[in-house]
């Protein structure tokens, strides 16, 4: 066997085998073996079709089958022998078989060799939240109004009130468009956001006041369309009094008491924005490092997170994309993003190889005692299993080598920590 390897670019190769009859042929021999057994022609006997009229009719589709067969053995031995790291699966270009020679064209996708930047004068700031008594007074009263009573009020429409009204499109001249009415349209004042036209408009409303909306163009060429609303009534959520009694069916009997459940809300917030601050310094050093490191990426890579992209943005909309929203369009728009994504994992990918980081059996036992002491229903034996299952070993395998990989970033650049206000609840989920 003859092996020549040509570089098409820094992320593409292709790969000519040359294999003698040796080395072919017994295979060769052996699919048209199976081809006369099996083929069936009127006027012949199973199995005594002519050698020239099988070699005519079947020839080519068997020796498609051979040239795939030899490409994928030799294939998998050479990338082994020459240090090749495959980033797409070979495709055969062409092949040809000429007497006693069969020579295979192949091409793929490699991950491309580079050198990291030093990162020792990188400097990032950690958000720092502080859960002080305020916050927590915030999370409970979230969590009482999930638990409060819609009440009427004749007072005018608060910052937080609902406004139930009827809403009318009107024409230029300001006359109700025949057909475009909506009763009894809820406006939840409090989740408008700032600014919102019907927000301004209503809010010191009360039940029987009647006012128009201006809805200014938001693009050149826009029309400016205008909405007559007619207030209906005006809602006010009353929260429940916050007492053991409450905290106890909140809770499910978890907590009998207001000061334990407040204890409990505290050490719930800690947790969740720690873990908020450690993810959003992960993503500056990761959109760091992208930024620093233009490694090309391969089309197959780009291509696997585009793809992984668009089930995830389904999966949050019940599975399917909106109507309206071709899929094509939108893997598409989704390509900048995933090409971050694959730059990103080429880099720490590197880092890995550099710092010769791997994972072993301990690595797993202690991610599985970590994991257990956050909770205690929870046997570091039983997950230790569990992790180490066909189905979940390589997603842990990856958590864990994800975790060096930051750990040693971490400790070579320079993170400060700096004191943040902790967001309302809109503003996290921005």
């Amino acid at each position: 066997m003859q092996q020549n390897i040509r570089n098409v670019s820094d992320i593409e190769q292709e790969l000519e085998i040359v294999l003698t009859a040796e080395e072919f042929k017994p295979e060769l021999e052996q699919e048209f073996e199976e081809a006369r057994r099996s083929v069936k022609i009127k006027g012949f006997r199973q199995g005594h079709v002519p050698a020239g009229m099988l070699k005519r009719l079947v020839g080519p589709s068997i020796e498609a089958t051979v040239a795939e067969k030899m490409a994928s053995k030799h294939f998998a031995a050479i990338a082994e022998a020459e240090n090749i790291k495959p980033a797409s699966r070979a495709q055969i270009e062409n092949f040809n078989f000429a007497g006693d020679t069969l020579t295979i064209l192949m091409s793929y996708e490699i991950h491309p060799e580079f050198e990291l930047k030093d990162i020792s004068s990188y400097a990032f700031t950690q958000a720092e939240y502080t859960i002080d008594d305020e916050v927590i007074d915030r999370e409970i009263n979230m969590i009482l109004k999930g638990h409060g009573t819609l009440v009427t009020s004749e007072e005018p429409a608060g910052a937080a009130d609902t406004v139930i009204a009827d809403v009318a499109k009107l024409d230029a001249e300001g006359n109700p468009v025949e057909g475009q009415h909506n009763e009894n349209h809820h406006f939840n004042l409090e989740y408008l956001p700032e600014g919102n036209p019907f927000r301004e408009a209503l809010e010191g409303k009360k039940a029987g006041d009647s006012v128009d909306v201006t809805i200014e163009p938001k693009e050149e060429g826009d029309e400016t369309v205008r909405y007559r609303v007619e207030v209906k009534e005006i809602k006010r959520l009353e929260l429940p009094e916050l007492n053991d009694e409450l905290v106890k069916e909140l809770t499910h009997q978890r907590f009998e008491t207001v000061a334990d459940f407040k204890s409990d809300v505290r050490i719930q917030l800690e947790q969740h924005f720690s873990h908020k601050s450690e993810q959003e310094l992960l993503e500056s050093i990761s959109a760091k490092l992208v930024e620093e490191h233009a490694v090309p990426t391969p089309k197959a890579m780009v291509a696997s997170f585009q793809n992984m992209l668009v089930e995830n943005a389904k999966r949050q909309v019940g599975g399917k994309l909106p109507k309206g929203i071709d899929e094509r369009e939108f893997l598409e728009a989704m390509r900048p993003n995933a090409e971050k994504h694959a730059r990103w994992l080429l880099v720490s990918q590197k880092i890995a190889q550099v710092n010769e980081l791997s994972v072993n059996d301990e690595d797993i036992r202690a991610y599985a005692e970590k994991e257990a002491s956050k909770n205690e229903s929870l046997k570091a034996e039983e997950l230790f299993s569990t992790y180490m299952s066909t189905e979940f070993k390589d997603y842990i395998v990856d958590t864990i080598l994800k975790e060096k990989i930051y750990d040693i970033i971490k400790s070579k650049v320079t993170v400060t920590k700096e004191a943040t206000p902790v967001p309302t609840h809109e503003e996290d989920e921005i």
